[in-house]
């Protein structure tokens, strides 16, 4: 093997390695929302919670023990900070009846981690946050719940974001 496609090799595993570790603060991000709207914890405590037994080496469970704890971090206190920011695009995006407040507590959380990233982290693509947070739903859920995140990802991305669907949506035409 050649020194350069062992390099390429190792960037492949290392950023493997960290494209596994931002889904799963992805993943984290939403649990730790839903713990919040359940139990009312601190935000500044459900972030030491997590850090302390649900990642690293000595986590309870390994579905999230590869996080980003600073993706994850950047998340959740996002959701929280911006939430009158995030909340009134996603209302407008349910179907008439429904409100935000309305919606299952993970639908719910998992909208709204989406909706950060499309407003606070622009350097990620608009389809990259909606396939994300669609891989959340399905971790959650096996019915029509993951088509309804898409759905509203959508409509909501395309406001947002315009100018990144630009370019598609004229070549549909």
């Amino acid at each position: 093997m050649s020194a350069v496609s062992d390099l390429t090799g190792q960037h492949a595993a290392a950023s493997g390695v960290a494209e596994v570790a931002r889904s799963q603060a992805r993943l984290a991000s939403v649990q730790a929302l839903y713990q919040m709207d359940l139990a009312a914890t601190d935000l500044t405590e459900l972030i030491a919670e997590f850090a302390a037994h649900r990642f690293g080496d000595g986590a309870e469970d390994r579905t999230v023990a590869d996080a980003d704890l600073a993706l994850f971090s950047e998340i959740v206190r996002g959701v929280v900070e911006r939430q009158r920011d995030i909340d009134p695009p996603l209302d407008a995006q349910l179907a008439t009846g429904w409100r935000l407040n309305r919606i299952d507590s993970i639908i719910r959380a998992t909208l709204r981690c989406a909706m950060f990233e499309l407003l606070g982290r622009p350097e990620v693509p608009a389809r990259a946050v909606i396939n994300e947070y669609v891989e959340v739903a399905k971790a959650f859920f096996t019915g029509d719940e993951p088509k309804v995140v898409n759905a509203v990802l959508d409509k909501v991305a395309r406001k947002v974001r315009p100018s990144e669907f630009a370019a598609k949506d004229a070549k549909k035409a």
